[in-house]
């Protein structure tokens, strides 16, 4: 694989004749199904969405990204893809909880044993696959995360109900190492909105989703998409916690936070997705002010413990902004890259 690597962290930005782009800014990424969000008719939508997702990774590998994913252009948000198909809730009569960012948001309610039905985004990866050869990454919902996104009416504890997803997203793990993925990524964000409940169970629910893959697996916490949560702490609330988990990397925020890269030293045994584009502007960053926010990081993490990638997923991006931003990672890496193996051959 190439010495500091670039990724999408998931998402880019769907076309506009595939989704109703003005609609999905202007709500909360939906927990339950959002089909009125499409532009494209039911019969022909599956279709439509292969086609993005070629669009997606030949603009990434055009950018000059080493590392592809699909782009996430079937999904309507990160998880309710995942986590809408799964045995034990009730679509139909949703429930609701409050957000993260406060506001009450329709839920998935579980009303009976959580399980996997059948893999899920197995043929996502399939398409993606086929369709470079460069490594390839694919996204899952995390199984703390989900279970925060729902209206518990059926677990003695939502522990207990943690501990189900885990074995629904392990099972779906093991199926897209199978068909061929080089990193599977669980996106749990809820991690950081959560800090105790991640402490009580959360690390919990995450070693049982890991019980037996063996494949390259990385976790993405972060503080929300930066298009509807406005803002970021200067500090994770959760994050050191990760150094005894079982997964080999971890993707954080630090641009638009301005992180202070230090904690990264309390992680020495993972490779750190360091978050590098600010995703709050659609203002394009030079590649020497990408390099520079690499840079940062360099006294606490070795250059081969480092991948670069945006601070979360681009979904909310304009396109031309999210393909301008990829293409000055691509460049602020190579120019770090070109810097230390400069220094490496002049020691």
């Amino acid at each position: 694989m190439t010495f500091l690597p670039t990724s999408l962290v998931g998402s880019y930005p769907q076309p506009d004749w595939l989704i109703d782009r003005q609609k999905l800014g202007h709500q909360m990424p939906p927990r339950t199904r959002a089909a009125e969000l499409w532009r494209v008719a039911p019969e022909w939508l599956e279709q439509a969405q292969d086609d993005a997702t070629i669009l997606a990774i030949r603009e990434q590998e055009r950018a000059g990204l080493d590392i592809i994913t699909d782009g996430e252009m079937r999904r309507e948000s990160y998880s309710n893809r995942f986590a809408t198909a799964l045995e034990g809730v009730d679509l139909d009569r949703p429930g609701s909880i409050v957000s993260r960012s406060g506001n009450v948001v329709a839920v998935p309610r579980v009303v009976g044993k959580i399980r996997r039905r059948h893999p899920v985004q197995v043929r996502d990866l399939e398409i993606l696959r086929a369709n470079t050869a460069r490594p390839v990454k694919v996204t899952v919902p995390g199984p703390f995360t989900m279970s925060q996104q729902a209206q518990n009416d059926l677990y003695g504890s939502v522990e207990e109900m943690a501990l189900d997803y885990a074995a629904a997203v392990n099972a779906e793990i093991r199926d897209l190492f199978a068909a061929g993925a080089d990193v599977v990524q669980m996106d749990e964000p809820w991690m950081e909105a959560r800090p105790d409940e991640a402490r009580r169970y959360g690390l919990a629910a995450l070693r049982r989703a890991l019980e037996g893959v063996s494949g390259t697996t990385a976790l993405h916490i972060c503080f929300g998409y930066a298009a509807l949560v406005p803002g970021r702490p200067a500090a994770y609330s959760f994050l050191e916690e990760l150094a005894d988990s079982p997964v080999r990397q971890i993707s954080i925020e630090t641009a638009q936070s301005s992180l202070d890269c230090s904690v990264l030293a309390r992680l020495p045994k993972k490779t750190i997705i360091l978050g590098i584009l600010d995703l709050s502007t659609p203002d394009v960053e030079s590649a020497q002010v990408v390099a520079a926010r690499i840079r940062r990081a360099l006294p606490y993490v070795s250059p081969d413990r480092l991948v670069a990638a945006p601070d979360c997923g681009m979904k909310y991006l304009p396109r031309e902004s999210a393909f301008g931003k990829m293409k000055a990672l691509a460049e602020g890496a190579q120019i770090v890259r070109r810097e230390l193996q400069g220094k490496e051959a002049a020691s």
